[in-house]
């Protein structure tokens, strides 16, 4: 190969190599496109979710939901939607589609912006999670309740009812490169906290689902020595002796347990 012939390819290359690492060569309006499209994913998202959900409805069902919707087109101030949009997510949770009806309390929380709002999106999107089998839908709650608990946490940083629910978030859907977060952030909370109630139970009723029956029972019987009648130590307590054998406290306290429900 000539003196030239190695220039013009070696010139070549280093125009190759400029243009790869160096610079972008995307046209400004395709990388606009292109942010557009990514912002508006999820909100495509929520539409597919929404419209193949009505797909399940029966036609007296959908009658009820399309009254609704035309009611929220006439609305004019955030009081008025946030009204429509309670009535939305009551009658799409009352049909059996918690993720629905978690996007209608998100988008009261967007309005309203409180903790309590934000709490209960949550909580509707953690039931979605819990109930769909459909991966693509568990996912895209999961995601939203986590979210929705961290902007209550933001609100209020003490209240440790939300950071509870964060936690179980990521143990009803763990993530892929740390399955263990939720569990480690209950550890934490129990550390900073040893004699909070809610921790307690929720880890003493983690550790019954994975069999480790001694621990949950020490973790209850705190809860008990702190709160008597607390209805939820003394069911769990009751399932936690009967897992380590002893039938004569798990039948007391499953007794015990009957009459606090009663209340």
């Amino acid at each position: 190969m000539s003196r030239q012939q190695l220039f013009v390819v070696g010139a070549a290359l280093c125009l190759f190599l400029g243009l790869y690492f160096g610079c972008n060569t995307k046209p400004k309006e395709q990388k606009i496109v292109e942010k557009a499209r990514s912002l508006t994913l999820e909100s495509t998202d929520v539409k597919s979710l929404v419209r193949n959900a009505k797909d399940s409805l029966s036609v007296a069902e959908r009658s009820e939901i399309l009254a609704l919707e035309g009611g929220l087109k006439t609305v004019k101030s955030d009081a008025d939607k946030v009204e429509q949009f309670k009535l939305l997510s009551q009658k799409w949770y009352q049909f059996g589609n918690a993720a629905v009806a978690g996007h209608y309390a998100e988008e009261i929380a967007t309005i309203e912006n409180t903790e309590q709002a934000w709490s209960i999106a949550g909580t509707t999107y953690s039931i979605a999670v819990q109930r769909t089998k459909v991966e693509k839908i568990r996912k895209f709650c999961a995601n939203r309740a986590i979210r929705a608990f961290e902007n209550a946490i933001s609100i209020n940083p003490t209240n440790t009812t939300h950071q509870v629910n964060l936690a179980l978030c990521y143990t009803e859907y763990p993530l892929k490169d740390n399955p263990m977060k939720g569990i480690q952030m209950l550890l934490e909370l129990n550390k900073k906290d040893p004699k909070n109630i809610s921790v307690l139970n929720t880890l003493a009723r983690l550790g019954l689902q994975t069999g480790q029956y001694e621990k949950a029972a020490k973790r209850l019987e705190v809860v008990l020595s702190l709160d008597a009648n607390n209805q939820k130590a003394t069911c769990l307590l009751a399932q936690a002796y009967q897992g380590l054998g002893n039938t004569a406290k798990a039948a007391a306290l499953n007794d015990k347990c009957q009459l606090l429900q009663q209340k």
